[in-house]
């Protein structure tokens, strides 16, 4: 291996440094919806990462066409999700985590 090549560690390392980056981001602002939205994305490319780096480390498309449908998967989670948001802004006129609590039915 060449001393400038870069490897598996370091891509698992950057995954798990979005990966991280994402839980904290849940953890630390539950009070804005967007930006926990943002976060698992931010969980979901880590993931996604993961798949793709360790299908081109054993010559195997599988991790890749996880990788496709984990992407279909998060653009229909924050189509859906940014809807709703929508559509919640335009009746209650806020998008604050605790407003969302008091929905019914």
């Amino acid at each position: 291996m060449n001393a400038m090549e870069v490897g598996l560690g370091h891509y698992l390392t950057v995954a798990a440094i979005l990966f991280v980056t994402g839980v904290f981001g849940i953890f630390m602002n539950r009070k804005n919806i967007i930006t926990i939205l943002m976060s698992v994305e931010l969980i979901l490319l880590a993931v996604n990462l993961n798949f793709v780096a360790f299908s081109a480390f054993l010559n195997d498309l599988v991790g890749q066409v996880f990788a496709l449908f984990v992407l279909t998967v998060a653009a229909a989670e924050a189509a859906i999700g940014l809807a709703i948001l929508v559509v919640f802004f335009r009746n209650r006129g806020s998008i604050a985590v605790d407003d969302v609590n008091t929905m019914k039915g």
